[in-house]
């Protein structure tokens, strides 16, 4: 790869990172934010898709926050079980990237038939984490089997933080919006009660 190659592609990331960061901080719109996340990975890393599954209340699934380049009866498939998908634990309890070399020989992948049907075969989870605590999982699917740069690492665990700083942020906002609708709510009660 020439000089010139590498320049160009570390200004191509460093252009994902800045538009991600400035989405991140210019909208509540979680859901906005997170397909703008996917698309932008997907394309920054030529590779066939991306999505950002979220933890569930229970912590033992992953459920579809958005996803690009995936097919609507992939993403049905239904929620990711921890239990049964070990690369998602691995990357969730260990909070570091794992990689899927091909997701139909690697026992460690929960829905390896449904993947390779979809034309995925390499795979990287990167874990979400807000204060050291999981939320959720970044993937990164390839069509063809290949590893990912450190460069490439790199650009995916900072856009995994600025996702899950975007997810916190929209879950912050939408119990502050709660708190101060009740707040109303009780104020405007107890002024019908006074009259």
């Amino acid at each position: 790869m020439t000089e010139d190659n590498l320049e160009r592609i570390s200004c191509d990331y460093f252009e994902t990172l800045y538009r991600v960061a400035r989405t991140v901080n210019s909208s509540l719109d979680v859901m906005q934010i997170l397909q703008m996340i996917v698309s932008s990975t997907a394309n920054a890393l030529s590779v066939k898709a991306c999505s950002l599954r979220l933890l569930g209340p229970d912590g033992r699934h992953l459920f579809f926050g958005a996803a690009y380049g995936l097919s609507a009866s992939y993403r049905a498939k239904g929620p990711v079980d921890v239990a049964h998908s070990q690369v998602d634990r691995l990357a969730l309890a260990d909070g570091k990237p794992v990689y899927v070399a091909n997701v139909r020989t690697d026992t460690r992948f929960q829905y390896g038939e449904q993947a390779h049907e979809e034309g995925i075969v390499s795979v990287l989870v990167t874990p979400l984490q807000v204060q050291d605590q999981a939320i959720g999982v970044l993937r990164v699917y390839s069509r063809v089997q290949r590893e990912f740069t450190p460069a490439e690492l790199e650009l995916v665990e900072a856009i995994a933080s600025l996702s899950a700083i975007a997810i916190e942020n929209g879950r912050l906002y939408e119990r502050l919006n709660r708190d101060y609708q009740a707040a109303i709510a009780a104020v405007r009660t107890r002024s019908l009660e006074e009259m």
